[in-house]
């Protein structure tokens, strides 16, 4: 089988990032073109793809934010404040036939290391569609949201959907390369 390989996203990437996206949410409705490229450009080194030959397989979208404000689902625009302290770790998606492959794994520890390079002092996320135990795989906890504002942003992923954070540096569970889950945040 040809190697996987982890690179920066590129504009040229969005549709098939859209089509990928739309393959994976059942939960929520997909995020638009605008949401999706907002947040691309807004941190072009910690939005990541997995290609097996010239084909992208699957995505990472994070972005650095202040914890604990989160953007917001599907908001056209994205900015990284200069106060950032935290990866967000907004969408992780892999085509059905990647799954298993060990993409959602590279892809998290790639952008991980990307946020702790940038002084970030860990990762958060909200995981859907039954995706928390992925997560726990790749060191994440759950964690009670800290405000009004930011109950409201995990209520807008459905029910079911957990706020799960991480510490920079956390050493990774073993078994961290199962891409057995599907869908945003499960990243």
């Amino acid at each position: 089988m040809p190697a996987l390989h982890i690179a920066l996203l590129t504009p040229d990437d969005m549709p098939t990032v859209m089509y990928i996206q739309a393959r994976c949410y059942q939960a929520i409705e997909p995020e638009s073109l605008l949401s999706m490229s907002a947040k691309r450009l807004a941190s072009p080194t910690t939005c990541l793809g997995a290609w097996r030959q010239r084909a992208l397989l699957g995505y990472l979208l994070a972005v650095p934010v202040r914890w604990p404000q989160l953007p917001a689902l599907n908001s056209p625009s994205c900015t990284v404040p200069p106060d950032a302290d935290t990866l967000y770790l907004h969408d992780l998606a892999l085509l059905p036939g990647a799954r298993g492959s060990g993409a959602g794994g590279r892809l998290v520890r790639q952008a991980l290391a990307a946020g702790q390079a940038m002084g970030l002092q860990g990762a958060a996320l909200i995981a859907i569609q039954q995706s928390a135990a992925y997560w726990q795989g790749q060191g994440f906890t759950a964690a009670p949201p800290p405000d009004a504002a930011t109950r409201a942003k995990l209520a807008s992923y459905g029910t079911g959907a957990q706020l799960m954070r991480r510490p920079s540096g956390t050493a990774h569970a073993t078994h961290i390369d199962r891409d057995s889950h599907h869908g945003r945040h499960s990243l």
